[in-house]
C-alpha cells in the first residue's frame, strides 16, 4: 500500500535540509577567509611584526612593560693590553724629573783650593709632590792657591772635581707656588789637580791656525774617593692655569765633604807639594727642574 503524499513530503525536506547545510557550509568559508590573518613581511626570516599580539604577549612575559624595560647592554670595558697599560706608561712617564743648574764653587778652606765655578745636571723620578730622588752630575772648577802652585814651581794650577751621586729632595711646601726643599746624598767623586805653565802651541779656528802661548799642564795628581753632600734651596713654580706646571726655578746650596787623601808629590817630576786630606766646599747653584 503506498503513500503518494508522503513521499513527496520526505524529498521535500531531504532537499531542504541539504541546501541549508551547503548554506552553511559556503558561510563558513568565506567567513575563515576574512579572518585569517595577513602574511608575514618578506625578509623578516620569522621573525612577527612588533603588531603580533604573540610577540607582545611574550615580551610581557620576559619583562613587564615589554622589551623597553629591559636593561641597556653594559659598556665593553677596556682590555689588559689596551687603554689601562696605555693609562700607567702615561702616568710613569709624567713622572720623570730632570734638572740642569750651575754656579759658584765656594771652598771653605782656601788653602789647598780656591774659588771656582761648577754646573749640575740631572734626572731621576717624581715619586709624589713631596718625595724627588734624582741621580746627578756635577763638575766644579776651582783655581789652586799661590802657595800651592809655587811649591811645585809651575806657574798656575787648577783643580777639576766631577761626581755622580744619588740625592733625594724633600718638598716642605709640596702643594704651595713657592716652596722650601731640603737635599742631600752621596757617591763617587773624582778629584784632578793640574799644575800648567805657558807653553807655544798651535791653535786652530774655523778660519786660521796659528802659534800662540797657552797654559798646558805640565803635571797633576789625581785620586778616586767616595764622598756626600747635604743643602737646601728655594723654589718657585713657573706658571700654569691652576699653579700645576712641573717647570720650577731653583736657588739651591749645598755643603759638599770630598774624602780625599793626603798627598805628599812631586807631579811629573816638579817640585814637592803636599795636600791635607779632605775638599770641602760649597756649591751655590741657579737653575730649572721638571
Amino acid at each position: 500500500m503506498s503513500f503518494p503524499h508522503l513521499n513527496s513530503l520526505l524529498r521535500r525536506v531531504v532537499l531542504t535540509g541539504i541546501a541549508a547545510v551547503a548554506g552553511v557550509v559556503l558561510a563558513a568559508g568565506l567567513a575563515n577567509a576574512q579572518t585569517s590573518p595577513e602574511p608575514r613581511q618578506a625578509g623578516s626570516a620569522g621573525i612577527s611584526s612588533s603588531n603580533d599580539p604573540g610577540l607582545v604577549q611574550i615580551s610581557e612575559a620576559v619583562a613587564p612593560g615589554g622589551l623597553s624595560s629591559l636593561p641597556a647592554a653594559p659598556t665593553p670595558s677596556a682590555s689588559a693590553g689596551g687603554g689601562g697599560s696605555k693609562g700607567w706608561k702615561q702616568k710613569l712617564a709624567g713622572n720623570y724629573a730632570l734638572e740642569i743648574g750651575g754656579g759658584a764653587s765656594i771652598p771653605t778652606d782656601k788653602t789647598y783650593i780656591t774659588w771656582g765655578e761648577q754646573f749640575t745636571v740631572g734626572g731621576g723620578y717624581n715619586f709624589n709632590k713631596r718625595f724627588a730622588l734624582l741621580a746627578e752630575y756635577q763638575f766644579m772648577d776651582n783655581k789652586l792657591p799661590g802657595a800651592l802652585i809655587a811649591e811645585t814651581g809651575a806657574n798656575g794650577g787648577h783643580a777639576h772635581i766631577w761626581s755622580l751621586t744619588l740625592d733625594p729632595v724633600v718638598s716642605l711646601f709640596p702643594k704651595s707656588s713657592n716652596d722650601v726643599y731640603v737635599t742631600g746624598g752621596g757617591g763617587f767623586y773624582r778629584k784632578v789637580t793640574s799644575f800648567t805653565d805657558p807653553q807655544l802651541a798651535e791653535y786652530c779656528d774655523y778660519y786660521y791656525c796659528g802659534i800662540e802661548t797657552v797654559n798646558t799642564v805640565v803635571g797633576h795628581f789625581s785620586s778616586n774617593q767616595g764622598g756626600f753632600n747635604i743643602g737646601g734651596g728655594y723654589q718657585h713654580r713657573m706658571g700654569g692655569m691652576y699653579q700645576d706646571s712641573k717647570m720650577k726655578f731653583f736657588v739651591e746650596a749645598r755643603y759638599i765633604d770630598v774624602l780625599t787623601p793626603a798627598v805628599t808629590t812631586q807631579p811629573n817630576g816638579l817640585g814637592t807639594t803636599t795636600v791635607a786630606a779632605g775638599t770641602k766646599l760649597i756649591p751655590v747653584s741657579v737653575g730649572l727642574r721638571w
